[in-house]
């Protein structure tokens, strides 16, 4: 492999990259919302809102290893600028969709199976971006910033989405295609540390079940990849907040809009915290105990009947989850060689992905089996039965001191 000469990093990559992610991300928010409504008015059907995230979730799912891979091969800058004008291509044809056909719904969900594949090459692309534009030395502080301002992003989209939408589909698309260009350009023109791939004769499947591999022989990495799996899987609450806010807590539409924000809130809170405090000793212990508290604040939430109860619940929840996010992310990164960045990378959101769409099948299916507050209750159980699982199955996350025990030479 070859790297550029020193120097290798520039101050402004880091603000450039963490500017591009959050308009990206905007822009993700509110063409959430606007497609969410429009398809809504269209079917009046909650399944016809299911086929919504099927049809992103299906292409994401199939091609997220193999964009790993390519990200390996190719300059990731490249991959995620194409990945973004790919995405702002499907902000215009819903933008052309909502002008010429705004009452036929099977249009829009075959551009959402081709905004799905864009999204399945911009995640691992833009998430083995950033060891690239810092030392490793400031990489676990620059991750947090970066996932305070992602998390900034997840909460003023939402909103900014059906300020825009009163206006019309027209200034939200609009919108969403500059972000999404915009994003493209920002990312083409970032310096830092270049990565020149070496030959090899493997084949694709080769090389994609290579990064599996990786993964599966590093107990930190897979420990701390499947730790997510299973405790978002099974302490999937927040799918049911429609469910407490309107028969559970009796607060109407506007008390679940202010549950849907609170884990945002203590997510955010808790990234703050970090970009300017982070984590130093015993990451691995206290990982576990972040995932420990989450699963109580899902117990709590549950067998609350207290609405300013069950938003404290929710924010402790976001902010533990942040916390875990943080340890998983830097721990990933850290330990994980240049040439396999973007596998490692596409493994982590494959499960991440899976840990958020089954969550919310698994969360509906118990709630339809068991009861909405004791299918809560047994998720949060459930996710410190984890947690005590993966301290035995995994001695060696649960040892881990500093970050640097853990870092790989670039």
């Amino acid at each position: 492999m070859s790297d550029l000469p020193p120097p290798h990093y520039r101050p402004r990559d880091l603000y450039f990259f963490v500017t591009s992610r959050f308009i990206a991300t905007v822009a993700i928010q509110v063409q959430s919302v606007a497609i969410g409504w429009q398809i809504y008015e269209m079917e009046r059907t909650p399944l016809a809102l299911g086929l919504v995230g099927l049809c992103q979730f299906l292409p994401m799912f199939l091609l997220t290893l193999p964009a790993g891979d390519i990200t390996d091969r190719f300059n990731q800058r490249r991959v995620y600028s194409l990945a973004a004008l790919l995405q702002a291509s499907c902000s215009a044809l819903f933008l052309l969709l909502s002008i010429f056909t705004p009452h036929t719904a099977w249009p829009f969900y075959v551009v959402l199976v081709l905004f799905g594949a864009a999204r399945g090459f911009a995640g691992p692309s833009g998430g083995s971006l950033l060891p690239f534009l810092v030392p490793p030395e400031r990489l676990a502080k620059s991750m947090a910033f970066s996932s305070s301002v992602f998390t900034t992003a997840v909460i003023s989209g939402p909103a900014l989405g059906g300020f825009l939408y009163a206006l019309g589909p027209v200034p939200v698309y609009s919108l969403c295609i500059a972000g999404f260009v915009g994003a493209s350009l920002i990312v083409a023109r970032l310096g830092g540390r270049r990565f020149t791939p070496e030959p090899t004769d493997a084949t694709r499947y080769e090389r994609v079940a290579e990064g599996v591999r990786f993964v599966r022989s590093r107990p930190v990495i897979f420990g701390a990849i499947s730790l997510d799996l299973f405790a978002v899987l099974l302490g999937g609450a927040t799918a049911l907040l429609p469910v407490f806010a309107r028969d559970i807590l009796h607060v109407g539409p506007e008390g679940l809009g202010l549950l849907r924000s609170a884990p945002a809130v203590g997510s955010f809170t808790s990234a703050f915290l970090l970009a300017h405090r982070p984590i130093q000793r015993h990451v691995g212990a206290k990982m576990f105990a972040a995932v420990a508290a989450f699963g109580v604040a899902t117990i709590v939430f549950g067998l609350s009947a207290n609405f300013f109860v069950s938003l404290a619940a929710l924010f402790v929840l976001g902010a533990t989850d942040m916390v875990s996010v943080f340890v998983r992310s830097s721990l990933i990164q850290l330990s994980t060689p240049d040439a396999m960045r973007g596998r490692v990378s596409s493994v982590n959101m494959l499960f991440i992905g899976a840990s958020n769409e089954l969550g919310e099948f698994e969360s509906g299916i118990a709630a339809a089996l068991l009861g909405t507050v004791p299918a809560v209750v047994i998720g949060g159980l459930g996710t410190l039965g984890v947690v005590a699982i993966w301290m035995k199955l995994f001695p060696p996350l649960r040892r881990v001191d500093r970050f640097s025990d853990v870092t790989v030479p670039v």
